[in-house]
Parts: C-alpha cells; structure tokens; sequence
C-alpha cells in the first residue's frame, strides 16, 4: 500500500495539469447540478418561496367584530403575529372585470410577518394629496381585473357607494390565490381608506406564524377556543394555501425531473470520461509500473485513491462554492441559490448529489482502473498495433479529387472506428437533447402566449349581462356586434353534469349553435356538428374510460343527457374534465336554456384589455368581463429556469468537449509525426485537428437536435395528457432556432479546439516510445 501511495503523489507531481483538470472538472459538474437542483426548487416551489421570503404565516383567521385576535399572541407555540387588520369585503371593478377583494388596513410600511412581497409598483405611501386613495392588490387579484401600478379601480362600499382608487403597487401573498367564484381576494389599503369605505365595525384578519409547522391543527383548535367559535368567521391554513397555489407545481416537477436527471446523466457521463481520458493518457506509466513489478492489483488500487481523492476534492470545492458564493451570482440564478436554503429538500440535495455524484465518479474510475490493470507490460506489443482504420476507398477517392487534405484527414481523424465514434458522438449528444428538450418546451410556452386558439384558448373573453339593470341578450349582442375587434360572439352555457354511476361531477358546456359552431381546438377526430354530437377532454375521456367515437351518458340537473364523442379537444381548464357541444343541443334537453354568456374571439392583434374598456363603456358598467385564463401565466417563472437549465447544459457539454479533444490529440500523436512526414504544414496539421472536433460536433448536434425534438414533444404531449388537457399542444421550435444550436455547437467545438490545435502543430515530435504509446 505504501508503494501506491507513493507512486500515486508521484504521478500527481508528474502530471499536474491533467490532475487539475479533472478536479475542476468535477467541481464545475457538482457546481451545475446544484445549480440545477437550486433552479428547480425555485421554479417548482412557488408558493414556498413565497412563504420563506415573507415570512408568511401559518394559519389565517378571520374575525367578526367585538372578537380581540391581539390575545392571541400569548398562546404558545405562536412565534409571531400578522396583523390584526381591520378587513371588509368590497367589490372591485376595473375594466368590466369584477372581483370580491378583501381589503386590509395597513401602515405605510408593510408588516414584518406575513409581508407582501411587493412585484411591481410600490407600496403605500403616506397620505398626502390624496395618496390615502390607494391600495395594493395581490398578484391574482391584479390579474383578474388587469389592474396594474397606476390603474385606477372602482370600490363598491358597504353603503353600496363606488369610489376610486389608484392602484399603487401589485404584491405576491402566501395565501390562497384569487379565483373568480371562490373566496374573496387581497388588497391593502391604508386606515383612512378603509374608513371611507367601511365606516362602520368590521371584522379583522390575523395571522399566526407558529414555532412548530406540524402542530398547526392543534393551535387552530386552541386559537377558535381562545377567540371564541361564534367570532371566528373563516380559517386558512398553510397547507391550503399551498395546495391552491400550486396547482402547477406537479407539472414543473415533473418536467424538471426529467431535466435533472438528464442532466445527472450527462454529468456522469462527462466526469467519467475525463476520467477514463487520464487513464488511456498514462498507458506507459502502468507498463513500466508493471515491468518493475506491481501487480494489476496494485495498478488497480493506485487509480483508485489517486481518482476518488481528486473527485472527493472536485466534489467539495463545487459544492463550497455554490454554498457560500451561490448567491452572489448575478440573475436569477443567485436568486435561486440564495432562496434555496429556505426552501425543502436543501440539505437533502446537498447531500444527494454530491454523494451520488461522488459514487457514479467511483464506478467510472473503477472500470478505468480495471482496463488499467490489464495493460501489458510490453509497451512494443500495443505499438505495434493500428491506431486507427487504414483508409477507405472513400477517403482514397477524396483525396484523388484533390479535396483540402485536412477535411479528408479530419473526417478520418474524426471517426476512426464505429464503436469509439458512436460512443463519443452519443456522449456529446446527451446535452444537446436535453438542451433541445428544454426548447421544445420553451416554444410550447411561447404557443400558448402567441396562438392560445391552437391550444384550445380560441375566446380571449367571457361577457355576462347578469348585473342589475344589465342589457337585454339583443342590446347586448348589438354591442358586441359594434366594437369592431370582436370577430365572432358565441353564445354559451356551462352546468355540471354527474357521470355514470354517479361518482363524480363533469362540466357540461354548451358553446356555438349549428350554424355558427364555436372554433374548438380538436386534436383527434372532428369538431361537433350534427345533433348530439360534443368533443370531450382527454381528462373525462380518462375519467369516464371512453374514446372517441363512443356514446356517453349524463345527468343534468336530474335529466339524462346523451351526447356522442366525435372528437378530443384541448382543455387547459378543469384538469380536462369537459364535455363540449352546442347550445342547440342543450336546448333539446332543455327548451328554457338560455345562455349564461358569450365567448368573444377577437381579431388578430386586438388588446382584450382595450376591448374590455370599450365594451365596459358602451355597456354603462354593467357587464361582467372576464379574461380567458392562459396557462402560459401560471407557468411564466419557468422560462428563466429553462434558460438556466441550458446554460447549465451548455457548461456540461462543453466539458464533454474539451475531454474529446484532448483524448483525440493525445490518441494520434503518431498520425500527426506521419503527417509532418509526409510534408503537411503546421497549419495543416492544426486544421485536422480542427476539423475532426467540428465534424464531430456536428454529427454529435445533428443527432442531438433530432433525437431532442422527438423526445421533447414527447414529453410535453405525455405531460398534458397526465393532466387532463390533452396531447396535442407539443410545438418544435422555428427551425431558425434549431439550426443555431447546430451551428452554436460548430463554433464552440471549433473554438474549443483552436488553442490544443496550434499547440500540437507547432510541437517536435520525436519518433520515440513516448510518442507511439
């Protein structure tokens, strides 16, 4: 053991470069996948970030008058107290879209516990001028109304008067999201706003942030005690809050599951082989190791310490650097990595992967070491052997042509054999799949947010005339009919239905008539047009366990209705739990069925916010308008990780790169002493190599962009059929797009590959056993 050891610091000393080499190597692996790992907690955890930066609180109470939610401080286990504010429920308007807001009088600076993270605008400010005319609405409020800094917004007091309000800033909340026909939802305003409003006794709001997560039942049980369960108007808790804003959370998980595994592979993958490159470096080293007598064992073991001892050191300085300097990084990546701390699963992935890492490092060294101790200790014997394929009558031909000698030679170089070239090619391809998987997504984003009718989003708006003194349904079809950005107004209708066996509950919509049937995104089969007919979700074709083509049957509001599944529609809403046909057909069940709304689609490039305004004018007030909810809004945050995710990827890759690179210079030393033989310049002799490490990226690109765009639709079609909206919303990027990857690859394979090149060009080669090895 003392011999290896020995020799392994001597191998160190000896071969310094190489041994920083893949001790950086490791560290900047582990350094991407904890940044990875950060990312993914960011993304997937909303409402937990939320929570952590704000301090939020674990249970929220709210009280009727005459209750005292101040006592409630003096309960054990309550480390701290939000509030209590002053509460009263108002309607808001804005833009014809209305909201139930529960509006908190608070100071001028927010609240130390329970803060709103404040995301655009600014927070309340002293009263002066009229500043008191304001308020602060939470982020799904501001989006329901499309209320944004500087707005202006209409409040329907208790005394049933309207006053405005500017709205100043827009924040993010640790509580259960507004959605319309639910709860009410937040705002803040200062007392003397909420005086003017509600001047009466109103109820207060109180939150609880406990010292102990887990009893939050218990100190809700304690808190009704102490207030009193008759002045106790409504309870939330943490775990509510967080299963109601992170709907999407399941979704993000799982697609950045994907990712990081991919890129634990790739990372794997890439440390390895640097590995491996070291070893078949040092084949002289473990023949001569062998002729003064170590015994294959000994050679076995040596690689061994001296490799996990440089991985554990790669391993460590990774995972220091993003523990202490993580958060420095500029962008959203140090915003990732300086929240992570708080979020769950930290200290689980910063144990996990680098220990995973640390393992998956052992076994690549541990079959490097295996192939080390069986090298000859005759170093004549692999001399003489080929160290590539002779030329083929291709190459011959080529160079007949008098085609340049170094694309000739570097095609050559570049695939010597179909077993060495497969394996590099494959491992330089993993990134750039994952890469291109992570476009895919990114562009199916960018479809929902461009052409929402292609993904089932063909309304932009809902109007309903239900308010008191609302229009009549042919005043109001005549106002639809005058603002010229509405192209086609559908009359629709939506109830619950009970399914077979009645074990659970369907949306039954009605949309569009015969002859003005409405624009349905079917993905399989053909839109409805005969009596009877509906296209379905893929969530109640999954629940009910039909395909198209089949007949199903309902109840509605104690009557049978049977409708025919002539095709799957995309349905982002309601987990895909829809049935959709035309509001004739209904009206068959029912004669009395009038239609609750209408559907606008508007023409190209129409603002829904500008013809939301001007439909709100031409109707005095009286409509209520609502936007069409977008996915792609729920799902905005993801489009910094994904850009992240690739640069994550692209370190990786470029790391795969360079060990290709200089495991190809190091393998042909002897090619290239022919080569000066046979007269080739220097720069000739840097272009081979050149040219071998682009044809490589490029096949490496080609392959990975192909495999990428098929496994990323994929995976994005699996993932909409998982909740309930359907495949079908998969979208490849423009192929502009692709083709800079490709290219992207090219460059940075050449770049990469200029500076081993002109060093290796410019070397003397000696036809010694040094270089013939």
């Amino acid at each position: 053991m003392r011999a290896t050891l020995r020799w392994a610091h001597a191998d160190f000393r000896a071969h310094r470069g190489e041994a920083l080499f893949v001790v950086l190597a490791s560290a900047g692996i582990i350094a991407s996948l904890l940044l990875a790992g950060a990312l993914f907690s960011y993304a997937a955890n909303p409402w937990q970030r939320i929570f952590n930066q704000s301090q939020g609180a674990h249970i929220w109470l709210q009280t009727r008058p005459g209750a005292d939610p101040a006592a409630l401080s003096r309960l054990e286990g309550v480390e701290a107290l939000s509030g209590p504010y002053r509460t009263a429920t108002s309607t808001v308007e804005s833009r014809g879209a209305r909201a139930a807001v529960a509006l908190r009088a608070t100071g001028v600076r927010p609240p130390g516990t329970g803060r709103p993270l404040v995301t655009s605008g600014s927070w309340l400010a002293p009263q002066d001028g009229g500043a008191a005319r304001a308020v602060v609405l939470e982020s799904s409020v501001a989006r329901s109304l499309w209320a944004e800094p500087g707005d202006t917004v209409r409040v329907t007091g208790q005394d049933g008067a309207v006053r405005t309000l500017r709205v100043t800033g827009v924040a993010e909340a640790a509580e259960p999201p507004y959605r319309a026909g639910g709860g009410p939802g937040i705002g803040w305003v200062l007392p003397e706003t909420l005086d003017g409003i509600a001047p009466g006794d109103t109820g207060q709001s109180v939150g609880l942030r406990l010292a102990d997560s887990g009893d939050t039942d218990f100190m809700v049980q304690r808190a009704v005690t102490l207030l009193g369960a008759d002045r106790v108007a409504q309870v939330t808790k943490w775990q509510q809050a967080r299963a109601e804003a992170g709907g999407d959370d399941r979704l993000l998980g799982q697609l950045f599951a994907v990712f990081g595994l991919g890129a634990l592979l790739a990372a794997a993958l890439a440390a390895s082989g640097a590995i491996g490159a070291r070893v078949r470096g040092q084949l002289r080293d473990i023949a001569v190791l062998k002729a003064v007598g170590f015994t294959p064992g000994q050679v076995v073991r040596g690689f061994l310490v001296q490799h996990l001892a440089f991985a554990l050191l790669g391993v460590a300085l990774g995972t220091a650097a993003i523990a202490f300097l993580g958060a420095r990084i500029p962008g959203r990546i140090g915003d990732a990595a300086a929240l992570w701390q708080d979020l769950p699963g930290y200290t689980a992935l910063m144990i996990g992967v680098p220990c995973g890492a640390v393992l998956l490092i052992a076994a690549a060294t541990g079959l490097a070491a295996w192939r080390a101790g069986r090298v000859p200790p005759v170093p004549v014997a692999r001399a003489a052997q080929p160290s590539a394929a002779p030329m083929t009558a291709l190459g011959r031909r080529a160079l007949g042509l008098r085609m340049p000698p170094a694309l000739v030679l570097g095609w050559r170089s570049a695939f010597p054999r179909r077993g060495r070239t497969a394996v590099a090619v494959g491992r330089l391809a993993l990134p750039l799949v994952l890469i291109t998987v992570a476009l895919v997504a990114w562009s199916t984003l960018d479809q929902f947010r461009g052409r929402p009718a292609q993904m089932g989003l063909p309304a932009a708006l809902t109007v309903r005339a239900e308010q008191p003194g609302g229009p009549s349904e042919e005043e109001l079809r005549r106002i639809l009919a005058d603002v010229p950005e509405v192209a086609a107004a559908h009359p629709g209708a939506e109830m619950a239905a009970l399914v077979p066996g009645q074990t659970g509950t369907i949306t039954l919509r009605g949309l569009g008539t015969a002859e003005d049937p409405y624009p349905s995104a079917v993905a399989e089969g053909r839109a409805a047009r005969g009596p009877d007919e509906a296209v379905a979700g893929q969530g109640l074709l999954d629940l009910l366990g039909v395909r198209v083509g089949d007949w199903v049957r309902m109840t509605v509001e104690g009557r049978p209705q049977i409708l025919h599944i002539v095709g799957r529609s995309i349905e982002p809403e309601s987990g895909g739990r829809i049935i959709s046909t035309t509001v004739d057909a209904l009206q068959e069940r029912d004669p009395g069925l009038r239609p609750d709304f209408h559907a606008l689609v508007l023409t190209d490039g129409a603002d829904p916010r500008a013809v939301s305004s001007a439909l709100d004018g031409a109707a005095g007030g009286t409509l209520e308008i609502r936007e069409t909810p977008n996915p792609a809004d729920r799902l905005e945050p993801a489009r910094g990780v994904i850009a992240a995710l690739i640069a994550v990827l692209a370190l990786i890759g470029l790391t795969e790169l360079l060990t290709l690179i200089g495991t190809g210079v190091r393998d042909r030393g002897r090619d290239l002493l022919a080569l000066k033989a046979i007269g080739l310049t220097p720069r000739q002799i840097g272009s081979v190599i050149v040219t071998a490490a682009g044809l490589t990226a490029l096949v490496a690109a080609v392959a990975g962009t192909a495999l990428g765009a098929l496994f990323g639709m994929w995976l994005v079609d699996a993932q909409g059929t998982a909740s309930g909206m359907g495949a079908g919303i998969a979208h490849l990027p423009p192929w502009p797009v692709l083709v800079s990857v490709v290219a992207g690859a090219v460059v940075g394979a050449v770049a990469a590959a200029s500076l081993p090149a002109t060093r290796t060009a410019r070397r003397r080669l000696a036809d010694s056993l040094s270089e013939t090895l």
